[in-house]
């Protein structure tokens, strides 16, 4: 357990026992944007443990796992179900887990990711990473936390509807990602409807933001590498200009993809890194062009990648340079159905009133949720974790952090999604 003790009251904090992290950092109360609101159950459950959900998420963002190294992270979470009387089961690659609540033949699913980024952490918190370079500056502490929460407070009623299978996934922030592991584990079967949650620090806290249709896009890599015999620059007419090869991939494939696929699709390739050459005066044998390619049309998704290898082909065939393109796909785009979103809008208003539902836009980004919505219907929102005050900070910054009333709110909305979409 990640809260391994406590103190005596200070003044001011009486009628409370205050816990302390395996930092020996105390946690402060932390209001319940949904408190009083139901059911009773769940309004004792989280006025009991508001502290110890806030501390397990502090444990797990002091402690970040990167992908498929999810090890620890993956025993606590284990550890807390089972102090509950629930079974996990890890999944075959020894990371990542599923979990079901109460009986009954239909179920529907909860999902948090678990693992970390490669990516050092600045914000000074208390409770800030204590593995070098690697922090959970996507949110992943606080969906790993929202879902333990609502595991424990639906086990802790005396009677449900059905069955909510947790599941707790490694691996989603690299591709093809690992919900495509908890599918082969037949983490799904059985399933009729699976929601998530994703921190968004432009939402304020106690609000979410939904969305029918599309809310992220497909994601892949490009990885273009050119040879050439080399040369002099002095005599470009006697060699194949790389340099030239790879500037002309970089302005003309963009273009050329702007024309042959729906601009109402949200296409959009970006170039990340380019590599080639040395010297002023010599024209490199060899040349390395990476970029991403997104979309947020699953039909074109699938229709990329023999595209992008005919225009490659076309732009570089006058130029005289060889090449290989390694077209990795990601993953496809998460597309929410109208049936499972309203569900989902319905658990948001019991959950936190009428004023927290909120839309959103999609995403060029790519999630890896979409790949439970090839298998099952389902609906993926946004948590707002903005206080409301400090300056936002978006996602994947080093000094990402969070409103920590958020966890409560999104352990109320999972709970009541689930109960609605059983009901």
């Amino acid at each position: 357990m990640t809260v391994v003790d406590s103190r005596p009251p200070l003044p001011g904090e009486e009628g409370a026992e205050v816990l302390l992290t395996d930092r020996g950092v105390s946690i402060a109360p932390v209001d319940d944007p949904g408190a009083g609101r139901g059911p009773s159950w769940l309004d004792e459950w989280l006025a009991a443990n508001a502290s110890e959900v806030v501390a397990w998420r502090r444990h797990l963002h002091a402690h970040p796992e990167l992908s498929r190294h999810e090890v620890a992270t993956t025993e606590l979470i284990c550890d807390v179900l089972r102090s509950a009387g629930l079974r996990p089961r890890v999944l075959p690659g020894g990371t990542g887990l599923v979990c079901d609540v109460g009986s009954g033949p239909r179920c529907v699913a909860l999902r948090a990711d678990i693992d970390a980024l490669p990516l050092a952490e600045t914000t000074g918190a208390p409770y800030a990473s204590t593995v070098a370079g690697v922090s959970h500056s996507c949110g992943h502490d606080a969906h790993t936390t929202v879902v333990l929460g609502a595991a424990l407070a639906l086990a802790s009623a005396t009677q449900l509807p059905g069955r909510i299978r947790l599941v707790f996934q490694p691996a989603e922030e690299v591709m093809p990602g690992g919900a495509l592991d908890v599918l082969a584990a037949g983490g799904l079967d059985g399933v009729e409807r699976i929601f998530g949650l994703h921190c968004d620090p432009r939402l304020a806290v106690g609000r979410i933001g939904t969305r029918i249709g599309a809310i992220t896009s497909a994601s892949d890599m490009l990885e273009l590498r050119l040879t050439s015999p080399g040369g002099h620059t002095s005599r470009p007419h006697l060699t194949a200009d790389l340099v030239h090869a790879l500037g002309s991939v970089i302005t003309g494939l963009p273009t050329l993809l702007s024309r042959r696929v729906d601009p109402r699709s949200g296409t959009v390739l970006v170039w990340g890194a380019v590599h080639a050459g040395e010297a002023a005066n010599a024209v490199p044998q060899d040349g390395v062009l990476r970029g991403t390619l997104r979309t947020g049309n699953r039909d074109i998704w699938a229709e990329l990648e023999p595209l992008v290898k005919e225009l490659v082909e076309a732009l570089l065939a006058p130029l005289g340079v060889g090449f290989d393109l390694h077209h990795r796909r990601g993953v496809p785009p998460v597309v929410n159905d109208r049936e499972s979103t309203m569900l989902l809008r319905a658990g948001i208003e019991a959950a936190l009133g009428e004023d927290a539902l909120a839309g959103t836009e999609q995403s060029s980004g790519g999630e890896d949720f979409g790949w439970y919505l090839e298998h099952v219907p389902g609906s993926f929102a946004r948590l707002g974790v903005w206080d409301g005050v400090t300056k936002q900070k978006d996602l994947h910054q080093p000094g990402f952090d969070l409103d920590e009333r958020a966890l409560m709110a999104g352990i109320r909305v999972m709970v009541h999604t689930a109960l609605t979409s059983l009901a």
